[in-house]
């Protein structure tokens, strides 16, 4: 299958190696220009627009940092959407959009399928992220070889936007995980704990994250070096209280998260690591929350290997 991707960003410039390493076909294009060209150093071919991309390949996929860009992106491609045609949304957006997006694929006879990964910078740059996928299963099949390649655990979720609903989901609990790792890193240090034995105790017991294995590590580094930023978890949060909002549920906490997040932006501005939130606490009370021997950003030491399709519990293998 003929495979162009559109933005090589942080998230994006690592699923479109993967597919690059193991062969795939591939035609990129970015607003970077030399992150275009060292695609193209290692194989790919340079896509022009994206109009010309949804031209020569079979399947498009985004990954860019706004539902506003999306759709820019969408809107120029649109004439070149033939029977056939497959566009990814790979990107984080709000499933209202993604579905009137994918509509008017659908509408010329394509298929959109919004396919976001979840897991970590360090592991879509291994090809063992974690990927969900909105779409009829009959698109799903066709696209599920792609899936593969990028990503470990590859779960169809269901109808065109409901991945991106889960994703903003995921990373809601994310985004509440990292502030109380925070929260509870700065009082074990004002207590008088070792930091060091305080993460261990964090990460043998049910206190423990996925979050905590990974930031907590950066942050005790003090690189805080996760490849996301603070405007990128407010973008996150946001979606997720707007389908909260859409749904009817009167959320508590992500309300107080959105607020925290708007005065770290204030304070440290809106491309500061997300997990540089801690700050704020280390200010209120002036600790140093760092402690040797942390890395300073984290790596994927699971081997790569072909993805596989999650199955949910109680339904039926397809």
């Amino acid at each position: 299958m003929k495979t162009g991707f559109i933005g090589l960003g942080n998230v994006g410039g690592k699923l479109g190696g993967s597919l690059l390493r193991n062969g795939v076909d591939l035609t990129v294009h970015d607003l970077n220009t030399a992150l275009v060209d060292s695609f193209v150093a290692r194989g790919a071919k340079p896509g022009g627009s994206p109009a010309e991309m949804m031209r020569t390949c079979d399947a498009v996929i985004t990954c860019l940092p706004s539902p506003a860009a999306s759709a820019a992106v969408v809107e120029e491609m649109l004439p070149e959407i033939t029977p056939g045609k497959i566009w990814m949304e790979m990107s984080t957006t709000d499933e209202a959009e993604v579905k009137r997006l994918g509509q008017q694929v659908i509408d010329r006879g394509g298929a959109a399928v919004d396919c976001p990964v979840s897991g970590g910078c360090h592991r879509a740059d291994t090809g063992n992220i974690s990927i969900f996928a909105g779409c009829d299963r009959a698109t799903f099949d066709r696209i599920l070889p792609l899936l593969k390649t990028m990503g470990r655990r590859i779960l169809h979720t269901g109808d065109l936007g409901s991945a991106s609903v889960l994703k903003v989901i995921t990373n809601y609990l994310a985004t509440a995980n990292l502030l109380t790792c925070c929260e509870a890193l700065v009082t074990a240090k004002a207590a008088g704990m070792d930091l060091a034995t305080a993460y261990e105790a964090i990460a043998i017991s049910s206190g423990t994250s996925f979050v905590h294995e990974t930031e907590s590590q950066v942050i005790l580094n003090g690189s805080r070096d996760i490849s996301f930023t603070m405007d990128l978890v407010a973008k996150d949060i946001g979606l997720f209280q707007a389908v909260a909002d859409r749904a009817g549920v009167p959320l508590e906490m992500n309300p107080l998260m959105i607020r925290i997040f708007e005065d770290g932006i204030s304070r440290f501005g809106p491309r500061e690591l997300s997990p540089n939130i801690i700050k704020r606490l280390e200010e209120a009370t002036g600790l140093d929350i760092t402690a040797p021997g942390f890395p300073p950003e984290m790596t994927d030491d699971e081997p790569e290997e072909q993805g596989y399709e999650v199955i949910p519990r109680g339904h039926p293998a397809p």
